[in-house]
Order: C-alpha cells, then sequence, then structure tokens
C-alpha cells in the first residue's frame, strides 16, 4: 500500500518537474525572442529643426540644456501675442500646463484673453538672458517686452519672468509663471 501512494506520489511530482521544465523552456524561448527583437530593432531619434544637438528624455530628471529650450519656446509663445490670436495663443500655452496647475492657469489666460480681445493691443518680447535650475524646476527669462498700439511702440521696458514646472512621467509641463521685480542694477555691476 504504501509502495502504490510512494508511486503516485512520484509520478506527480515527475508530471510537475516535466510541467516546470517544458514552462522554463517556452520562457527562456521567448526571452531570447524578444531580446533579439530589441537588439536588432531601429533606434528613432526625433528631429527639431531648432534643436542644435540631439537630447535624450530620463525619467532621472530634466536636463538643463532640454529645459532651456522648452521654457525658450513656451516664453516665446507666452510673452508674444495679438489680439487676432488669442484663441490660439491660449490653447498653445494650455498644451504645455501641468493638469494640477491648469484650472489656475486657464484662470489667468482668460482674464488676458479678455482684457486683450477687441483692443489693438500687441505685444513682443525678445529674450536677453535665460537661467535654468533643473533641479528646482524654474527657469528665469530676461527680455525685452514691447507693447504696440496699432504700429506704434508705445512701451519697451526689460522685464524678468519665471516659469515654474513639473516632471512626471517623462513630461514636462508648465506649472506657472510670473512676473519677477526688476533686477537692481548696481547688484547686476558687481
Amino acid at each position: 500500500m504504501f509502495s502504490d501512494i510512494s508511486h503516485e506520489r512520484q509520478q506527480s511530482l515527475l508530471r510537475q518537474r516535466n510541467l516546470f521544465a517544458l514552462t522554463s523552456a517556452g520562457l527562456g524561448l521567448a526571452l531570447v525572442i524578444a531580446g533579439s527583437l530589441a537588439a536588432t530593432r531601429d533606434r528613432e531619434v526625433v528631429l527639431v529643426p531648432t534643436v542644435p544637438k540631439t537630447l535624450t528624455v530620463s525619467s532621472a530628471g530634466v536636463d538643463a540644456d532640454y529645459l532651456e529650450l522648452v521654457t525658450r519656446d513656451a516664453a516665446l509663445v507666452l510673452l508674444n501675442r495679438s489680439p487676432e490670436g488669442l484663441d490660439y495663443w491660449m490653447n498653445e500655452i494650455l498644451k504645455l500646463a501641468d493638469p494640477a496647475s491648469y484650472g489656475r492657469l486657464k484662470a489667468e489666460l482668460v482674464r488676458i484673453v479678455e482684457e486683450q480681445r477687441g483692443s489693438d493691443v500687441t505685444q513682443a518680447f525678445v529674450i536677453r538672458s535665460m537661467t535654468v535650475d533643473p533641479k528646482g524646476l524654474t527657469s528665469d527669462v530676461t527680455g525685452t517686452l514691447k507693447t504696440f498700439v496699432g504700429a506704434q511702440v508705445i512701451a519697451s521696458d526689460e522685464r524678468r519672468f519665471r516659469f515654474s514646472w513639473t516632471y512626471r512621467g517623462l513630461r514636462l509641463a508648465l506649472a506657472g509663471f510670473a512676473q519677477l521685480p526688476p533686477q537692481d542694477k548696481s547688484k547686476e555691476a558687481q
């Protein structure tokens, strides 16, 4: 009787071993196939004509060059506007918005749109300098903000703006922007 039980137990273990070996062989073959496909797959690099070098995006954090390029484009879109393109202007900025900041940013932009719609006021910004902080996810842009009514320049002032960013899931998103007080000229000279 014990020999029958022992024989059944051995047969059960033999079937389990064979099933495990077959499963292991199948998984090993799948791993080899997946590895060879990954090794032979073409690498894709997105080329943007205004970027002077290849950039990579990593989950480890934002590269300073990438943050600078995104800030440059965001600043030019945000600070150059005319009454004719206000809806496009607002939609393009909101595409950059962090979902957590979307409502607040939209409220600020709607206020600007309502203020400027129907007027002849156009704004142009020329970047003079930029500093980026990839660790703090902020960037400061300094330049000349020109305000036009029709074709006449009514104001041309040096301004500084700070952009705040978030970085989640390989996506850099705009969390906020603000105009900063002018820098003290005596501190700049030192």
